[in-house]
C-alpha cells in the first residue's frame, strides 16, 4: 500500500523549484545575437479588411525636453545598437563629445558613441551596446538618446521594440523612372528570390501610404515604379519614408529609408573613363599604397563604401585627397551587405564612370607585359578595355587572382602589402571584375565581384600572361584575424560559425575561432612570386640607408 506524501512538504517542494527556476534564469548567459537566431520583428502595419488597422512606432518620439532627440534604434549584431536621429533633427553641434548616453526603460545606461553621417537626409547615428539585464527578455526596446538622464521627467516604460539589422528596408536610391530600395530579410538565400507580385512599395505610413508595383526582385534589391502625380510632394517639406509591404502578410518591413529625388552630376563634370569600387572596413593602413598605384595605372576616381570602420580611414582619405587624387567615402554601415553596397556603387555612379573595377584594398591589378617598363602609364590598365563600348560588345573584364600568404611576416610590412608578401599559392583562385556600368542588368544582381550584364553584352575572361589580380589574402596573424570581425558578403557563412567547412571561401585548416594555427607565417607558400614587387620597387622605390623608401610612406 502506498504511502500519502505529508502535505507540509508540498509547500516545500514549490518553494525549492522556485528558487532553482529563479537562479538559472538570473546567471545564465545571454544567447548571442547573430544572423541566424533573431526572432522576426513584430508587423509593423495590418490593413486587413476584417480587422482595424493596428500600428506598432518604430520610433523614439521627441520629449518635451532639451537634451532629448527623436531617434529610431537598429540591433545589431554582438549586442550593438545603431541609434539614427530623425531627419527633422538639426546636426548636434556637441555630435564628437562624447557627451551622449543611450538610456532605456529599466534606467540601465550605455555610453552613445558618434558612429556617421547617413546621407540623403543627412541624419546623425550613435552606437550603443545593449545592457546584458536587457538581453534576457524579450522584446528588446529602444533607448532615449540624452545627454542629462539625471534631469529626464518620468518615462513612459513602454518603448518601441528595437527594430533589427536582418529584417529591414534600409537604403534608397532615386533614378529618373523608378526608385531602388535595399532590403535585408526577404531574399534570405542566394539564388531564392520573391517574385516582384508578392510585393508592393510603400510611399509614406505603413496605413495611408501611396502603393506602387515592385519591378525586380534579384538579392536584397528590389525596384519600385514611382507614384503618379506629385503624391510624393508635401506642405511641410518632410522626408518620405518609404518601404516594402508583403500585401499576402499584411507586413511592412520596417524602415529607415526616405525617398529623395535623384541626383545628377554637375554638367561641368566631365565623366571618368575608368573608376574603382571597394567596402572597407579599419583599411586605412592600406589605402595610400592602394590609391597610389592604381591611379599611376588609370584609375582616375576611387569610391569607398564605408563598413563602420573606426580607425583613422576619415584622416587617411583627407590625407590623399589633399595629395590630388579623386577619392570619396560611402558611410554604408550595414553588416553583411556587399553585394547590395557594390549595386547601389552601380546606379550611384553611372553618371560619372563610364567602367568600374570591383576590387578589394588588398587586391592590385598588374600585367606581366609591364615588367620591363621603366615607369607606369595611365593608359596601362585600359589598354585591358575594349576599344568600343556597344551593345553586342564586351561588358565585363574578368581578371584571374592569385592568393598571397603570410611570406613569414610577423607585422604589417612598412613598405606596404606589394613588398612584404611575395609568396603564394600555385594556381589561381577566384576572379576580379572591370565593368561597363551601362551593360549592367536592371536586376543589379552580382555575385563574387562581378555583374550579370544585359541581354546582347558579353564577359572577356583575360589570360594569365596578360593580366592578374596579385590578392595579398592571408596576411600577417595580426592582420588577417581582424577578419573574424565579420564576413561582408550577405551569402558567405561567417569565420566562426560552423558552417561549410569545404568552402572556397574557407582558409584550409583555420577552424573557426580567431586563434593563430602553428606555422601561420609560413602557410599557403607554394610559389615565389617577385614580379609585382620588383617593378613597384622600381617605380616606386627611392633608396635609402635602410633599404628602399616607398612613394606611399612619404
Amino acid at each position: 500500500m502506498a504511502r500519502k506524501v505529508p502535505t507540509s512538504f508540498v509547500p516545500l517542494l514549490a518553494l525549492i523549484l522556485y528558487l532553482a527556476c529563479f537562479y538559472h534564469h538570473l546567471f545564465s548567459q545571454p544567447p548571442p545575437v547573430s544572423s541566424v537566431n533573431l526572432l522576426p520583428p513584430p508587423l509593423t502595419a495590418t490593413t486587413n479588411a476584417n480587422s482595424p488597422t493596428t500600428i506598432i512606432p518604430q520610433e523614439q518620439e521627441k520629449q518635451s525636453h532639451d537634451s532629448v532627440l527623436s531617434t529610431v534604434s537598429v540591433l545589431l549584431p554582438a549586442w550593438e545598437i545603431l541609434v539614427i536621429l530623425m531627419p527633422e533633427n538639426p546636426m548636434p553641434p556637441d555630435y564628437n563629445t562624447g557627451s551622449y548616453i543611450c538610456l532605456f526603460p529599466n534606467n540601465d545606461t550605455s555610453p552613445a558613441k558618434p558612429s556617421g553621417i547617413l546621407q540623403f537626409p543627412s541624419r546623425a547615428t550613435f552606437k550603443c551596446d545593449l545592457p546584458e539585464r536587457l538581453r534576457r527578455r524579450m522584446p528588446f526596446p529602444q533607448p532615449v538618446l540624452t545627454t542629462s538622464p539625471e534631469n529626464l521627467p518620468e518615462r513612459n516604460t513602454l518603448a518601441p521594440e528595437l527594430l533589427r539589422w536582418n529584417f529591414l528596408v534600409y537604403e534608397s536610391l532615386s533614378t529618373e523612372t523608378d526608385v531602388v530600395l535595399f532590403v535585408k530579410g526577404l531574399n534570405k538565400r542566394q539564388g531564392v528570390n520573391r517574385t516582384p507580385k508578392e510585393l508592393r512599395c510603400v510611399f509614406g505610413d505603413a496605413v495611408n501610404g501611396v502603393r506602387t508595383a515592385v519591378t525586380s526582385s534579384i538579392q536584397e534589391v528590389f525596384r519600385c515604379r514611382l507614384p503618379e502625380g506629385n503624391a510624393l510632394s508635401s506642405s511641410d517639406n518632410k522626408p518620405v519614408k518609404i518601404s516594402l509591404e508583403i500585401p499576402g502578410q499584411n507586413l511592412v518591413v520596417p524602415s529607415v529609408a526616405y525617398y529623395t529625388p535623384p541626383r545628377k552630376v554637375a554638367p561641368e563634370q566631365p565623366k571618368s573613363q575608368l573608376c574603382a569600387c571597394t567596402m572597407v572596413y579599419n583599411a586605412a593602413k592600406y589605402l595610400k599604397e592602394w590609391v597610389a598605384y592604381h591611379s599611376e595605372i588609370g584609375i582616375e576616381k576611387f569610391i569607398l563604401y564605408d563598413n563602420g570602420s573606426d580607425d583613422d580611414l576619415e584622416r587617411v582619405v583627407a590625407e590623399v585627397v589633399d595629395q590630388g587624387y579623386n577619392v570619396s567615402t560611402s558611410f554604408w554601415l550595414w553588416p553583411k551587405m556587399q553585394e547590395a553596397g557594390f549595386s547601389h556603387c552601380a546606379i550611384n555612379s553611372k553618371d560619372s564612370c563610364t567602367w568600374m573595377v570591383y576590387i578589394d584594398v588588398d587586391e592590385f591589378i598588374y600585367s606581366p607585359s609591364w615588367l620591363d617598363s621603366s615607369k607606369p602609364s595611365d593608359q596601362m590598365l585600359q589598354s585591358l578595355l575594349p576599344k568600343k563600348s556597344q551593345v553586342g560588345g564586351v561588358g565585363e573584364v574578368m581578371i584571374n587572382c592569385y592568393e598571397f600568404g603570410p611570406s613569414n611576416q610577423r607585422s604589417n610590412p612598412v613598405n606596404g602589402v606589394m613588398q612584404g608578401y611575395n609568396c603564394r599559392r600555385k594556381a589561381e583562385n577566384r576572379h576580379k571584375s572591370i565593368v561597363l556600368l551601362d551593360a549592367i542588368d536592371e536586376s543589379l544582381l552580382n555575385v563574387i565581384h562581378h555583374f550579370q550584364l544585359k541581354k546582347g553584352y558579353k564577359v572577356k575572361k583575360v589570360e594569365l600572361q596578360h593580366a592578374v589580380v596579385n590578392h595579398y589574402k592571408f596576411q600577417a596573424w595580426s592582420e588577417f584575424q581582424i577578419k573574424f570581425r565579420r564576413r561582408v558578403s550577405a551569402y558567405v557563412v561567417d569565420w566562426m560559425e560552423e558552417m561549410n567547412p569545404e568552402s572556397k571561401d574557407r582558409t584550409p585548416g583555420l577552424g573557426y575561432a580567431a586563434v593563430e594555427p602553428q606555422g601561420w607565417p609560413e602557410k599557403f607558400c607554394e610559389v615565389y612570386d617577385n614580379r609585382l614587387k620588383d617593378l613597384t620597387r622600381r617605380w616606386f622605390g627611392t633608396k635609402s640607408e635602410s633599404g628602399y623608401l616607398m612613394a606611399w610612406q612619404i
